[in-house]
């Protein structure tokens, strides 16, 4: 993997420690079910030098702020994880990029006054959706996708927004490259399959700290598939990478799950 690469992955996968919050709720976020045990909880945090006491009292902490529920020695995610976890598995399964007539999707801020608080949950929520914001007040997307996707995200648009479906508008090739981010994105998701396959053909020595640089990798995949705009095949590059991160995303998750399991049984 060329310098330049291994460096932008490094910048991506981020130079602060996890919190523990982030281990954990990562570890429930990329489970199969969204459930762990506890034991499994707390050896995932112990990659990251998290004691036993503060991964049990982070994990008390996200029961008591609603982001999982606890029942049987085990830990599920619920309210905002969960929601999470919809826009994860969401952006995992994303194919294709779905049929599209040439229409838009418009949601136009509708409300004469709004707090600091109100706008920066509409930006995240619109930004959730793979809307982008075409000037102020103004988010705006291809229609070819579901439109009751993540509903949790779309009544802040509802309560916030009019919202206009199939709509006609026409934006160049340049300007729809620089809405959506298409370059930075595409570049990023290449940089992030050579680390993966890197990792991949490379000799793992099953240390902790090697599960630990392939878990925050996974990490940074995830949170990039999650910022894929999500556009038709018609509007993006024909060697668009998107597909491509995905593929090698379950196969390096395939590859992480195995090692991981390996390591705590011993």
């Amino acid at each position: 993997m060329a310098a330049a690469t291994a460096a932008r992955v490094r910048e991506l996968i981020g130079n602060r420690p996890l919190s523990a919050r982030s281990v954990l709720a990562s570890a429930l976020l990329g489970s199969d079910e969204g459930r762990l045990t506890v034991a499994e909880l707390v050896a995932i945090a112990s990659l990251f030098a998290i004691s036993d006491g503060a991964a049990r009292t982070c994990l008390w902490r996200m029961v008591s702020n609603g982001e999982v529920t606890g029942d049987d020695g085990s830990y599920a995610l619920a309210g905002r994880l969960l929601d999470r976890r919809q826009r994860v598995d969401e952006a995992s399964r994303f194919a294709d990029g779905g049929a599209w007539d040439g229409t838009w999707e418009l949601a136009i801020v509708a409300l004469e006054r709004r707090s600091a608080a109100d706008r920066l949950e509409l930006r995240k929520a619109a930004t959730a959706l793979h809307l982008a914001e075409l000037r102020e007040g103004v988010w705006i997307r291809p229609d070819n996708l579901d439109p009751h996707r993540l509903p949790a995200y779309r009544s802040v648009l509802d309560r916030q927004c009019t919202h206009f479906h199939r709509a006609v508008t026409e934006i160049g090739a340049d300007r729809m490259r620089a809405l959506f981010a298409l370059d930075d994105w595409a570049s990023d998701a290449r940089a992030l399959i050579d680390a993966m396959e890197a990792a991949l053909e490379g000799n793992s020595d099953g240390s902790a700290q090697s599960i630990a640089d392939k878990f925050a990798l996974s990490v940074a995949v995830i949170q990039h598939l999650q910022r894929d705009p999500q556009l038709p095949a018609e509007l993006v590059a024909d060697r668009w990478p998107g597909d491509t991160l995905r593929h090698t995303y379950r196969r390096f998750d395939d590859v992480l799950k195995r090692r991981m399991n390996s390591a705590f049984a011993r």
